[in-house]
């Protein structure tokens, strides 16, 4: 197993599980960037993570810890501690040990999903977990699509992918044709690297170079970090998507996929039809033939790129390199200086 050259350690929001996992009470095992962690949800209904074990003698939480309330209880000695990490009790002392903490996340819960913020230097976030609907400003609600829980989803576990890899898939126009087999490449209306949160758009031109202005179709896609994306996908099939690498250790990730397909026009607001359990299916085939690719790709660094590609990669890594702890400065990508098209 070839560790990718990439750091696998970003800075960002990151999903480690779907809500509907995690119900009022539960304590949910995970392992992610190389640690042991849990992620629990108090009697209000509040999600925390945090690293796995006690910091008493060390005991699992993830094994016969249980939730009171507000709090987790380790099952060693019943030290109790916050959604922040903080020991509140010592049953068998008058005051809690104010000294000790367990290592906590940041937690965002929308989008039927469940992200952490992910710091190597623990700073806290800078930026937000784009919502699925109100952040492309169409007046659209979850109400107008099909709910994706639990059926219009796809998780791998512990692939070797990157997630840079699957932001480099926004900005690689012909890849279209021979991984999804369609008729069309795809033309850029927008990329803008400017910020934390990058943007790309493109519609669909046919191969004759044509736009056919009465069956237009085209994806809208907002990418918070490394770790967050979501897609607006309007025209032929109405759908919206989230694709989520997560890493777990120094060689693999978790990938994750929530779909959800737009309600045909005077359906009921009720789980998903024929049509839209179909849709998703395919619409995770589609991704699936990505995944395929990924989970066998070398990082190529410089890539060979044609002309055509070198200004949406260039700007991709350049904007992706802030994300790293070891890239001393966000105007560079490793390796970019030597990245030349070929004339």
């Amino acid at each position: 197993m070839a560790k990718p050259p990439l750091s696998m350690k970003p800075t960002g929001w990151f999903q480690v599980a779907w809500s509907a996992e995690i119900g009022v009470g539960d304590v949910h095992r995970m392992h992610y960037f190389g640690r042991e962690l849990i992620a629990w949800r108090s009697a209000a209904g509040d999600v925390a993570v945090m690293d796995a074990y006690c910091e008493h003698l060390g005991a699992h939480l993830g094994y016969g810890g249980h939730v009171e309330g507000d709090r987790i209880v380790c099952p060693f000695h019943g030290w109790e501690w916050n959604r922040d990490g903080r020991n509140v009790c010592v049953p068998y002392e008058k005051h809690p040990n104010k000294g000790r903490r367990i290592r906590s996340y940041p937690v965002a819960e929308l989008n039927e999903s469940i992200f952490i913020w992910h710091d190597v230097e623990g700073r806290p976030p800078y930026f937000d977990v784009p919502d699925m609907f109100a952040a492309f400003g169409d007046g659209k609600t979850a109400a107008d699509y099909y709910p994706p829980i639990p059926g219009a989803t796809l998780f791998r576990e512990q692939l070797e992918i990157h997630p840079q890899y699957i932001m480099e898939n926004g900005v690689d126009f012909a890849h279209f044709k021979f991984v999804h087999k369609t008729p069309f490449m795809p033309e850029f209306t927008r990329h803008d690297f400017s910020g934390p949160i990058s943007f790309v758009d493109f519609t669909i031109a046919f191969d004759e170079g044509t736009t056919l202005e009465n069956a237009t179709s085209g994806v809208e896609s907002i990418n918070a970090g490394l770790g967050c994306s979501i897609t607006k996908s309007w025209g032929m099939v109405e759908n919206r998507t989230m694709p989520a690498v997560t890493p777990v250790d120094e060689h693999t990730s978790d990938v994750r996929f929530t779909v959800w397909i737009g309600r045909k026009p005077g359906e009921e607001n009720t789980g998903p039809t024929q049509y839209g359990k179909s849709m998703a299916a395919f619409v995770i085939e589609q991704f699936e033939a990505d995944v395929h690719i990924w989970a066998h790709q070398r990082y190529s660094d410089p890539p060979a790129l044609s002309p055509k590609e070198f200004a949406g990669f260039r700007a991709l890594r350049t904007w992706a390199a802030q994300f790293y702890p070891d890239t001393p400065a966000p105007n560079g990508a490793t390796g970019l200086s030597a990245v030349r098209s070929h004339s």
